[in-house]
């Protein structure tokens, strides 16, 4: 895509974002609502970045990092622009904000069931760590 653009979202961004994650990202999480957006962009500004082409977007990732370990969420394509590089200009542009703030290591969180994105995190050099699993807790 010629005109895709890269950008940090901006909380006048939420709720085309959760419109766009409600088409194109797969499961959902009790965070996918406007406090939960407007939070992680007021605490991290540079985390949740957006692909766009003709205004719209087309793309997310959250590239989120606590000083610890770097984190990507919500890496999503609209289906209508898969297979054209916009999920790889994504991780690429979280990539350099991780090597630019000290990241050394991404932990990528994919829903077990999502084939599609097996194959996506894979062709980008990720791979998948078996002896690991989530433990979660709603509060």
């Amino acid at each position: 895509m010629t005109d895709l653009e890269i950008r940090r979202a901006a909380l006048p961004d939420i709720d085309a974002v959760l419109r766009f994650w409600r088409e194109a990202a797969e499961g959902t999480s009790i965070t996918d609502d406007h406090d939960g957006v407007a939070r992680l962009i007021s605490r991290d500004p540079e985390a949740l970045l957006l692909a766009e082409s003709g205004g719209r977007i087309t793309g997310t990732v959250i590239a989120g990092f606590d000083g610890w370990r770097c984190s990507a969420y919500r890496l999503a394509v609209h289906p209508d622009h898969r297979r054209q590089g916009i999920g790889t200009a994504l991780l690429d542009a979280a990539e350099r904000r991780f090597t630019a703030i000290g990241g050394r290591r991404i932990d990528a969180m994919v829903l077990e069931a999502n084939t599609r994105a097996h194959h996506a995190w894979g062709s980008a050099g990720y791979h998948r760590e078996d002896h690991w699993r989530r433990w979660v807790k709603s509060l």
